[in-house]
């Protein structure tokens, strides 16, 4: 079995696409007005409008509720990445920070409020 994406459902999905386009520095796959895909070496975010829930009825995913995931993407530089984005980024949630474990991270919120860290890991010892 194969993780083949995460899909993020919105209101929005030309501003979430735009938004992670900016992230990944990626262009989204776009096959429907409703759909976009934007695929990474290792995984894909998928980002969709209501619409392709609509028939799961009450028991549809509703945008701006992703209160329990945090999407990761692992990068090279944090500092640098950060820098470049810093000006589309309206909800910085951790500056750049070496965690206790090593790790070097940002967090912000994407438009619809699902937090998006950009991490690295500590070199090899």
């Amino acid at each position: 079995m194969d993780l083949a994406s995460i899909r993020i459902i919105t209101h929005d999905v030309d501003r979430l696409t735009r938004f992670y386009e900016a992230v990944t520095g990626t262009t989204a796959t776009r096959p429907a007005p409703v759909f976009a895909e934007i695929r990474t070496a290792s995984g894909a975010v998928a980002i969709a409008s209501t619409a392709t829930v609509a028939m799961l009825g009450a028991d549809a995913p509703q945008p701006g509720r992703n209160n329990s995931i945090i999407v990761e993407f692992l990068v090279t530089d944090v500092d640098a990445e950060f820098a470049r984005l810093h000006d589309v980024l309206e909800d910085i949630v951790l500056e750049p920070t070496t965690m206790p474990w090593g790790n070097r991270s940002t967090l912000f919120r994407d438009p619809d409020g699902t937090l998006v860290n950009l991490f690295s890991r500590p070199a090899p010892r």
